[in-house]
Formats: structure tokens, C-alpha cells, sequence
């Protein structure tokens, strides 16, 4: 399908799904057709940018630098977040007419090739790799520091998250993917509730483990304990799979308990659903209740429901916190520090770098995630389910103003509102949430179909049919 097709059929496409099932994609509003264009155009520069990304040998590094004039070389190092977000990118980019479907299986086929001769530990994937020629990383490239090989929970939930699309979208490789995932049972990550020590045994998943050493390996210090961050993501495919019991979702934190430190003192009460005690805390920003992150940044709330529908699966809690959570951003922007801009969120620095940007507010660290004076672009992306009109004018503003987009490789990953100064890197992980974002805008459900079916529709939807965030 050519471009000027696609923009044809997917207006009146959008149109008539909201006429014929309206529920269907709750939170997503329908793209205006003087914008449909425009989002389009984003789209194909962001997707040219993690082409850019990708090595000969088929995996998406983890950066470019795209500052210069000559073809921007990819990075050393890439990690299983950046390989799936080169998979969903792919079949975004088919979903979207960008490329034909032999494209796409071209270069899904290449990269599953690439993942097939990884090693691995556990089932799962380490957490860097040399993009080009898939060996374990073992010194930094860039400081030739010690790299220990880690094998990261959240980064495997995204890969497989890219893995599980790509099999949906492409059924001649399927069998390979399914053989790819037979290992990856979440179980391996997760410390079973002990009631008699809630603190050592707490029902969640560690960070990851630190493989080298006998049995399953040296574990991270901590668990990934709050609820409303983006290491749910394995949460719901371990629930999904089985491999994880549905309890462990109840034993996760809405906000931190009340007598525990933490950046506000929750409001909330205690309810018992499916046979645990739940503290279901919020916290008041400019008189709005919302359920936390753990810093503050857009991408923890807002990358997971791209792919699962949280809010239609639960609108009157995941639906209503995300709402709030997106005007807590943009009021943060445009009125508390009077930017002219907003949308915060983990990028590289405009000078150089990379650190956490959010909205302390809204985050349970008590030294949270700040927002410094600097836009990530990527956030607005994240708030298009919420903000669509906003975001877009946002994202406009900052193209037209501040020179943030690029015609060849789209969005910079950041910049600097007060000085004008613009990241000169693009990375994989940001691109990636830009594609899956304007691919869940303009076609609504594309990226969500491995999972509204199989066990998160038996085991997710019911769960989060039951949640009830005091908010």
C-alpha cells in the first residue's frame, strides 16, 4: 500500500471502527485527518532512524549519534529492550503501509536469526550485547569499564514482548519464536510470598540475577515493588503464561505502605481481593489522586498499556490514573514551572549523557526523578491515548521552536527548553516507544492482538477487572 492510500484508508478505517465498536479501544482517540498526515510523516522518520539503528547482523543498537551529515554509525552495544524495539517497529511500520509485508519478513526473519545465536542463561537473554556481532559484552565500549553479564527482567519482558508480535504478525516464523521462548519462565525471577517474612519473601520479581555463580545466580538487592512502573510488563506475561501466580500482581505497591518514607503520605485504605490484603494508597498532586511511579517519569506509567489494554480492561482505575497522570505532566510543564512544554522522561542529556527527567510529585522516591528544564519528546508520544490534541500541538511546538525533530531520523531524544540546546543522539528505546505510540493512534489494537488473547484474556482482563485504586 503506497502512502497516499494508506492515509485514505486509514481515516475512514478509524472512522468506521469507532462507529461499529466504540468499547473496543477505550482511551485512544481517533486522529483528525489534518493530522493523520503529520503523525505519518513522524512516524516514517522515526522508523528510518531505528533502520539506522540496525547492524548487518540484525540486531537494533541501543543509539546514534545523528548530529553530523555523513550516515550515523549504530552503536557498539545494544540490549533485549532495544531488539524488541526494533521487532514492533518493523511490524508497526508494515501495519502502517510504510513497507510491504515481504519487508517485513525480511527483516523480522534476519533478527530473530541474530536472536537465535545469542547466548543465553536461564531461558533468558543477557542485558548487553555487541549489536554487531551478537557476543556478550563484557567491557563497556565507551569507557572499557568491566561489564558483568545480567540477566535483567524488564529488559527480557520487552524483548519478548517484541519477540511475541513479531510471531502475530508473521506466522512463517512462529515456530521459530515459540522455540526462542519455550525457556523463558518468569518463575525464575520471582521470590514467593512468605507471610512469616513479607519483606524477604515479598511475592515480586527481583531486578534480575547476576548468573555467574552456582544455582540460579547472584540476585539483585531489591525487587521490583511498585506497582505503577514499567517492570509490570513481565509482571503480566509470567501471570499470562502461568508461570507466575495471579496473587503476585496484589502483592505489588500502589504507593509505598503509610508508615514507610516515601516522597508524599498516602491517602488509601486496606481491601482484601482474591484472599490478600492490599493497601490501596494514592497520592494528591494540584488536587488530583493518582497512583504513583516510582520517579516520576512518563515512560514507567505509560509505555506498558501501548501494549496491554489496561485501560479498557480496568477504566475506572488504570484508565482514570493514567488520565491524571498525563495532566499532572502537562500542567507540571506548562503552569508549576512555566517551561512552555512539557513530557519528562528517562533520556539522553541535550549536553551529553544519560538520566532519569520526571515529576517528582508523582513519583515514590523520595529524591525523585526532576525535570531540570528538559523535554524528552518520547513522553508526548506515551500521552497520545490521553492527550491527543495536546500532545500533537506539544510535539509541534517543539519541532517549529526548538528545532527537536529531525527530517531524516525524527524526534532528537531530548532538549533543553532554556538554553535551546538538542540531544544530538537518538535512542533505540525512546524510537521505539515513539513507533509503538503513533502505530496505536493510527491504527488502533495493531501492536495489542498477542495480547488481548490466549492467557491475558483468561487471566490479565479478569485481574484487572477487579482493581479498585481508591482514586
Amino acid at each position: 500500500m503506497n502512502r497516499r492510500r494508506f492515509l485514505t484508508a486509514a481515516t475512514a478505517a478509524a472512522a468506521a471502527a469507532y462507529a461499529t465498536a466504540p468499547s473496543a479501544f477505550a482511551g485512544t482517540a481517533s486522529p483528525a485527518a489534518s493530522d493523520t498526515e503529520t503523525l505519518l510523516t513522524w512516524f516514517e522518520a522515526t522508523y528510518r532512524s531505528m533502520t539506522a539503528m540496525t547492524t548487518d547482523f540484525g540486531l537494533t543498537a541501543d543509539k546514534i549519534d545523528v548530529s553530523g551529515t555523513g550516515t550515523p554509525v549504530p552503536s557498539t552495544q545494544t540490549s533485549p529492550t532495544n531488539i524488541g524495539c526494533g521487532l514492533w517497529s518493523t511490524v508497526a511500520a508494515a501495519g502502517l503501509g510504510v513497507i510491504s509485508a515481504s519487508a517485513m519478513h525480511e527483516r523480522l526473519a534476519r533478527t530473530v536469526a541474530a536472536v537465535e545465536r545469542l547466548d543465553r542463561a536461564h531461558g533468558f537473554w543477557f542485558n548487553w550485547y555487541d549489536a554487531h556481532d551478537g557476543s556478550v559484552l563484557t567491557t563497556w565500549p565507551e569507557s572499557g569499564s568491566t561489564v558483568r553479564p545480567f540477566l535483567s527482567t524488564v529488559d527480557n519482558a520487552w524483548l519478548v514482548t517484541g519477540l511475541q508480535i513479531a510471531a502475530d504478525a508473521d506466522p512463517a516464523l512462529r515456530p521459530r519464536i515459540a522455540r526462542l521462548l519455550d525457556g523463558a519462565d518468569w518463575s525464575y525471577f520471582y521470590t514467593p510470598y512468605d507471610p512469616a517474612d513479607p519483606f524477604a519473601a515479598p511475592g515480586q520479581l527481583r531486578g534480575g540475577y547476576w548468573p555467574d555463580k552456582p544455582g540460579k545466580g547472584e540476585p539483585t538487592g531489591h525487587h521490583y515493588g511498585a506497582l505503577n512502573t514499567e517492570p509490570r510488563m513481565a509482571s503480566y506475561l509470567g501471570i499470562a503464561d502461568g508461570s507466575l501466580p495471579t496473587d503476585h500482581y496484589w502483592h505489588m505497591y500502589r504507593t509505598m505502605l503509610p508508615e514507610w518514607g516515601q516522597e508524599q503520605q498516602p491517602g488509601g485504605s486496606y481491601v482484601t481481593i482474591d484472599g490478600v490484603r492490599v493497601w490501596q494508597g494514592h497520592y494528591t498532586y494540584r488536587g488530583r489522586k493518582l497512583v504513583p511511579t516510582w520517579g516520576g517519569s512518563m515512560f514507567e506509567a505509560l509505555m506498558v498499556p501501548l501494549f496491554v489494554p489496561e485501560a479498557e480492561w480496568s477504566p475506572h482505575s488504570w484508565g482514570t490514573t493514567h488520565q491524571r497522570y498525563v495532566r499532572s505532566q502537562i500542567e507540571h510543564g506548562l503552569i508549576e514551572e512555566e517551561y512552555g512544554y512539557w513530557g519528562f522522561s528517562p533520556a539522553n542529556i541535550p549536553e551529553g549523557g544519560y538520566r532519569e527527567y520526571g515529576v517528582d510529585a508523582i513519583g515514590m522516591q523520595e529524591d525523585g526523578y526532576h525535570s531540570l528544564g528538559v523535554v524528552t519528546p518520547h513522553a508526548s508520544f506515551l500521552a497520545l491515548p490521553q492527550a491527543p490534541e495536546e500532545a500533537i500541538a506539544n510535539l509541534r511546538a517543539l519541532a517549529r521552536n526548538l528545532h527537536a525533530y529531525d527530517d531524516d531520523y525524527g524526534f532528537r531524544d531530548s532538549v533543553n527548553v532554556a538554553t535551546g540546546r538538542v540531544s544530538d543522539f537518538v535512542l533505540a528505546l525512546d524510537q521505539g516507544m515513539i513507533a509503538a505510540a503513533l502505530a496505536q493512534h493510527l491504527r488502533p489494537g495493531l501492536l495489542q492482538r498477542p495480547f488481548r488473547t490466549g492467557g491475558f484474556r483468561s487471566r490479565v482482563r479478569p485481574m484487572l477487572a477487579k482493581e479498585s485504586f481508591s482514586i
